[in-house]
């Protein structure tokens, strides 16, 4: 796969725009790993490396295990979820797929279930957030970093 171009570079305004988004998620009050869970399940959707990798670095970085990290793409097979991250992850995978699922009421049910109107909106903001990096860097095939392998000991 080859880059297209850095759409940072290329619309330096369209790249601040996104970014104060991106500001207003991270002090919005949320429970970190709970805007962890919303971003790697959404970039994991949207076939997004780069995001992928990205954020199973910072979820790792805040302490989040590798299990709970792994198995969020295999979320309704683990019993590892609790019920707010199970309504978490549901209203997810419905509002990135808006197109297919028409986000249906008994998403919003569950997840009203666990969260207040307004965290519901908070997190729906997120999950448009991530949705519009995924779609930025699938389109411009951002190349996330190649990590240095691991040396024998």
């Amino acid at each position: 796969m080859q880059p297209r171009f850095d759409f940072a570079k290329v619309s330096p305004d369209s790249y601040k725009a996104v970014l104060g988004l991106e500001q207003y998620i991270r002090n919005c009050g949320l429970e970190p790993r709970h805007i962890h869970l919303l971003k790697l399940r959404a970039s994991q959707i949207n076939g997004c490396a780069y995001c992928v990798d990205m954020h199973v670095k910072e979820a790792r970085h805040d302490g989040l295990s590798e299990q709970w990290i792994n198995l969020v793409c295999a979320w309704r097979e683990s019993p590892l979820y609790d019920a707010r991250e199970r309504a978490l992850l549901e209203w997810t995978e419905a509002v990135t797929n808006v197109a297919q699922t028409g986000v249906p009421n008994t998403s919003y049910e569950e997840i009203h279930r666990h969260f207040s109107d307004e965290e519901i909106v908070k997190l729906t903001t997120a999950i448009g957030t991530i949705n519009v990096w995924n779609r930025l860097c699938v389109s411009f095939r951002s190349q996330h970093p190649i990590d240095e392998p691991a040396q024998a000991a």
